[in-house]
């Protein structure tokens, strides 16, 4: 386990051992037990700014995925908001306000270099929106690998209504999702999306609709977390790398990339129990090595 801050420490202990989290986090995460034991939670609880991507709020999600970067019993991370109503509402204005430009280019970059970091966390991570994904908020969930959102969620790259564009990665996952075109059309105009349409353009995987609770697609993601923990993990993050390096060149290099990730996976135990739990019908038990 790596060495972390006072930060990262309270964050651990919290997930671990169910203690109060620290006072005043804006990041929690928290790791489940019984069969949904290597589901990790990556629960945003900035209320009083609508999860705005804040300095404190974005160097926390910094310590959770480095925390979750290196537990091997975290098969699957799942972000979700503890504020209901709202997945995240994108920059934090007011904050952004009080920089001057150099200050504004140095913390657009850091918020790029996040969503890199999420996207490069080896497991799979689902984003569950049940209310507003906007601007940032929106480019957070376009770096998850998959994206579950409750039927009356807003999204939209907004960036063009504040004089802005997004500079979060937006520019280049959008496109990845809904092609091209209609992601020019999307960040042009600026325009907002409920979760029927973002699902019927490809923007999320699926649609549900909203709960009493409000919690409906955290609830559908914790069941597609469920479809992913009983598989061998290794062989699922061979293949989460093998996709996120191949869509990066020709087709000729990714058939390439995707020989070497299953290279790698050739020697792997788990492979070994596939084959005999195939041979002697019956369920395997992965271990992820």
């Amino acid at each position: 386990m790596l060495r972390l801050g006072r930060a990262g420490r309270d964050l651990l202990r919290w997930g671990r051992s169910g203690a109060a989290p620290r006072r005043g986090a804006e990041v929690l995460v928290s790791a489940a037990g019984g069969e949904s034991s290597g589901i990790a939670e990556i629960l945003m609880n900035r209320p009083h700014a609508r999860n705005s991507l804040g300095k404190v709020f974005v160097n926390e999600l910094f310590i959770a995925l480095e925390q979750l970067r290196f537990d091997e019993k975290v098969r699957v991370v799942v972000f979700k908001s503890e504020v209901k109503g709202v997945f995240c509402a994108g920059a934090d204005l007011k904050e952004r306000a009080q920089m001057d430009d150099a200050e504004v280019g140095h913390f657009v970059k850091r918020l790029r270099n996040l969503m890199d970091e999420i996207a490069a966390l080896p497991v799979p991570t689902i984003a569950a929106i049940d209310g507003y994904a906007l601007g940032g908020g929106l480019e957070l969930a376009l770096a998850c690998d998959l994206r579950v959102a409750a039927s009356s969620a807003k999204m939209g790259l907004i960036e063009t209504t504040r004089g802005l564009l997004p500079g979060a990665g937006g520019t280049q996952r959008l496109p990845r999702c809904v092609g091209i075109g209609l992601a020019k059309e999307l960040i042009f105009t600026g325009r907002q999306i409920d979760g029927q349409q973002a699902a019927s353009i490809g923007l999320v995987n699926h649609t549900v609709p909203q709960n009493n609770e409000g919690d409906a697609a955290y609830q559908r993601a914790l069941t597609l977390a469920k479809e992913i923990l009983p598989q061998a993990p290794f062989a699922v993050k061979m293949g989460k790398l093998a996709i996120n390096r191949g869509m990066e060149v020709d087709i000729a290099s990714g058939m390439a990339i995707e020989g070497m990730c299953y290279a790698q996976n050739i020697p792997t135990r788990d492979r070994q129990e596939g084959m005999a739990a195939f041979r002697e019908k019956r369920a395997p038990q992965f271990i992820g090595k």
